[in-house]
């Protein structure tokens, strides 16, 4: 069982603190690793060391700030199967996720390192004579970086990788549940000597306590981080002490929408997809269903065909199984309650419904409920589970306008073969993100952001990494000699 250290300013070190986490394997239940249980004086320590070496990295020539990050991508990709393996037993992701969790990180480091010519500035006319006014882009400064357990390597990626190449110092903090990924990445990190000391920094513990000391330190002049609406509320409570920026992504509740011009086959196809990636434990996941009377039964039955084909099994053992395990105990306890109120209001089990059968491990069966109304909990409250509801509508109208219904505003879908339909659905969804018959999952290159409480700015792509940076208008008067 490994032991691990916090890293400030270029170096392993103990903790101020005295307690432990320890870090449970979800498939077998076993204790795999621990991480110190960090204390405030170790933020302070991480915040100051970030600080410091602060103006030294943003003076970095852009292009040298982009090599670097390049690497980081080149380093894990060596180090790809170990990556894969730890992130499997920490998070009991199955091995086609786990390997695609980590080939989009090695991407993400390897596409944000371009943008490090592009940061780009811009002149504009000024109304007065022999002036002119210069806007210029600059890194925001430290950034603390909040991970979840859900997607560890990915999204330490999409907040280092985007960090790093604007000219920002980072102290991260890594979700206590999965943190042995993040410091497989640190040991590359200690090995570069491309990069300052204090130029990243990690910070193991509870949410609650390094959360919200990063989030209110004043040295601290970006929060970004990706985790549950009640945590994020926290994070923007701390950082109002200081008017200091947030960068949220939340929960998710998103609706697909299958109207009766659907291509069923392909509906029931990409709606599990986007309902199982990760075992349901995504923002993004597909999280109810609506479908139009005509074609609910059909489409129900290609769901439950798709969904009963799925396996379970420990994914470092069993690299076939579709499904590995919820990440920890709580997790497991939360969907089976969810699952049984939805029942006792209702609806009813065509697959599923309850725990898998075996003697270790958090495992879910892949659960399909129907009879279940809009009004019902199970559809307004985030799952994060391998269960979806399916709500029956007569019209468009109604279908859009109970998507629409909800506090969440990350992702939705719709599946239809009529464009007119599909323009309607696009256009009046409040939703960061809408798919049109496809998976629900982003782009690198594009923009993943929510609206309402679903959070605040976003990530990837150009305009994930302005909120990165500061602007700055110099306004330039200069003397005209000419006679």
């Amino acid at each position: 069982m490994q032991t691990h250290q916090l890293y400030i300013n270029g170096e392993y070190i103990e903790s101020t603190g005295d307690d432990w986490i320890d870090i449970i394997n979800p498939a077998t239940e076993e204790v795999i690793s621990r991480t110190p249980k960090g204390t405030e004086e170790d933020v302070e320590k991480a915040v100051q060391a970030a600080f410091d070496i602060q103006q030294k990295w943003e003076l970095t020539p852009n292009i040298e700030r982009g090599r670097i990050v390049r690497k980081l991508g080149d380093e894990i990709e060596k180090q790809r199967d170990t990556f894969i393996d730890l992130l499997q037993e920490e998070q009991g992701k199955d091995y086609e996720l786990a390997s695609g969790e980590v080939d989009l990180a090695i991407d993400y480091f390897r596409y944000m390192s371009e943008w490090a010519r592009r940061i780009e500035g811009d002149i504009v006319p000024s109304d007065r004579e022999n002036e002119n006014i210069f806007v210029y882009k600059k890194p925001i400064g430290v950034v603390a970086g909040i991970i979840p357990w859900n997607f560890p390597v990915f999204i330490l990626a999409r907040k280092v990788a985007t960090a790093l190449v604007t000219g920002c110092t980072i102290v991260i903090k890594p979700s206590q549940h999965t943190p042995n990924t993040a410091m497989a990445f640190t040991k590359i990190i200690d090995e570069m000597e491309e990069i300052p000391a204090g130029v990243y920094n990690v910070v193991t513990g509870s949410g609650s306590e390094i959360g919200n000391a990063l989030a209110s330190h004043k040295q601290v002049h970006m929060v970004t981080m990706t985790g549950s609406i009640g945590a994020g509320t926290k994070v923007m409570e701390a950082a109002a002490q200081n008017i200091t920026k947030v960068n949220l992504e939340l929960g998710g509740k998103a609706p697909a929408i299958v109207t009766q011009n659907a291509d069923l086959d392909l509906a029931a196809e990409h709606i599990t997809t986007s309902r199982l990636a990760n075992n349901g434990q995504a923002c993004t996941n597909a999280e109810r269903v609506y479908v139009h009377e005509s074609v609910a039964e059909a489409l129900t039955e290609k769901l439950k065909s798709v969904f009963e084909s799925k396996t379970l099994g420990d994914p470092r053992k069993d690299k076939a199984a579709d499904l590995g395990p919820l990440v920890n105990q709580d997790r497991f306890e939360t969907v089976d309650e969810m699952v049984q109120t939805a029942i006792s209001e209702g609806a009813e089990v065509v697959t599923g419904g309850g725990p898998a059968d075996v003697d270790k491990g958090f495992f879910y069966k892949p659960t399909i409920l129907t009879n279940v109304t809009h009004e019902s909990t199970i559809m307004k409250e985030e799952i994060f589970g391998p269960v979806i509801p399916i709500t029956i509508y007569s019209t468009l109208d109604d279908a859009i306008e109970m998507a629409n219904d909800t506090i969440y505003g990350l992702s939705s879908s719709v599946y239809t073969d009529d464009l007119n339909e599909a323009m309607r659905v696009v256009n009046e969804m409040k939703f960061g993100e809408t798919y049109v018959n496809r998976e629900n999952f982003e782009a690198v290159q594009g923009y993943h952001a929510g609206m309402r409480q679903s959070g605040l700015g976003g990530a990837d792509g150009k305009y994930g990494m302005e909120d990165f940076l500061v602007t700055q208008v110099v306004y330039m008067q200069y003397k005209n000699n000419k006679k």
